[in-house]
């Protein structure tokens, strides 16, 4: 009896997920671009968040089958009520393994791997109400879901092989004031590696496709709960946005 073997396809998916958030950010930007927004009270934010991080790539088609760690620092300048601009210094620890999987590697070989990813990032966050708490005249909202895209940079640490490459982070979430300065956050992010190391070296171009800078499997995302602090209260007598 002959075994058919299936033949590996390229993981679409994974670039439905890029134009799918870009398309929903670009279209929300757009029809947003003249809503009107309150100064926020406070002017810059920080705080932590933790959760689950997931791996997509040439040692795994699913994000949830070798969860990991993820935590992250976090600083923001609350423009308004409605913009953020974040940076974010995190770890994230990935994992996966060939063995099981549907698509077929050359040769018949099985692969896995352990590794840590630190990354650095600079986001914009726009959130889809006008957020914080005040007046009702304002028509500010103690919740509301956002939407983030950013840019940035990670290092991949496996087996001893260190990689660098620029990565997009793109992302949604939904965050709730506690109180005053207080907030609480829960996000899913989806971060786009422009390289294909950060599974370590071995899994490198295992299915002989040539690679480049735009062109490969590694993505990683992160599902987080996060806590900030609000300080840098804004000049209340100023006829100015500093």
């Amino acid at each position: 009896m002959t075994v058919e073997k299936r033949q590996y396809k390229p993981l679409c998916r994974s670039w439905r997920w890029y134009r799918v958030i870009c398309s929903a950010i670009v279209v929300v930007c757009l029809a947003t671009a003249t809503a009107h927004a309150q100064e926020t009270p406070y002017k810059f934010s920080a705080g932590i968040a933790v959760g689950m991080s997931g791996y997509l790539g040439d040692a795994s088609t699913n994000l949830l089958k070798h969860p990991g760690f993820t935590a992250s620092g976090i600083f923001a300048y609350q423009y308004d009520s409605r913009w953020n601009f974040v940076g974010r210094l995190g770890i994230q620890t990935l994992s996966g393994d060939t063995s099981g999987m549907d698509n077929v590697l050359p040769a018949g070989a099985t692969y896995s791997f352990k590794s840590q990813v630190y990354d650095l990032e600079g986001n914009v966050e726009f959130n889809f109400f006008s957020y914080g708490i005040g007046e009702t005249y304002k028509k500010l909202k103690r919740w509301t879901p956002y939407l983030s895209l950013g840019v940035g940079l990670c290092m991949a640490c496996s087996d001893g092989y260190t990689a660098w490459a620029p990565t997009l982070p793109m992302g949604f979430g939904v965050r709730y004031k506690v109180s005053e300065r207080w907030n609480l956050s829960a996000s899913f992010v989806m971060i786009k590696a422009f390289g294909d190391h950060v599974d370590g070296k071995e899994l490198t171009d295992l299915h002989h496709i040539k690679s480049s800078f735009v062109k490969n499997n590694d993505w990683y995302s992160r599902f987080q709960i996060g806590v900030t602090y609000e300080f840098g209260r804004r000049c209340e007598t100023c006829h100015y946005v500093d």
